[in-house]
């Protein structure tokens, strides 16, 4: 069992996973599996992500990689994965007439 790297984007909110690229992409499948030879890369890798002030709620999860899938352990992160269980709505602005201050 491995490990990836998740958290929110601020702006957006959505779920991201940490790639072996050093990016960051909503697609679970993506991520970058750390095996437990790699701890001190996976700590630095988070450590950096932390500082960048781009992410919230960064967080270490278990995986596995099986082919070109990428399964999370827990259920909390398979559903997180796989989007919002709601339809999403468009974001409201101060001009739509329907936000009430």
């Amino acid at each position: 069992m491995g490990e990836i790297i998740t958290g929110n984007e601020l702006v957006s909110g959505a779920t991201v996973y940490l790639t072996a690229g050093d990016d960051w992409n909503e697609d679970i499948h993506t991520a970058r599996v750390f095996g437990a030879e790699e701890a001190e890369e996976r700590d630095r890798s988070l450590e950096k992500a932390r500082e960048g002030g781009r992410l919230l709620s960064l967080e270490i999860e278990k995986a596995e990689r099986h082919g070109d899938q990428v399964i999370a352990e827990r259920l909390r992160e398979r559903i997180r994965s796989e989007g919002p269980t709601t339809p999403r709505q468009p974001r409201q602005t101060l001009g739509d007439a329907n936000v009430s201050l």
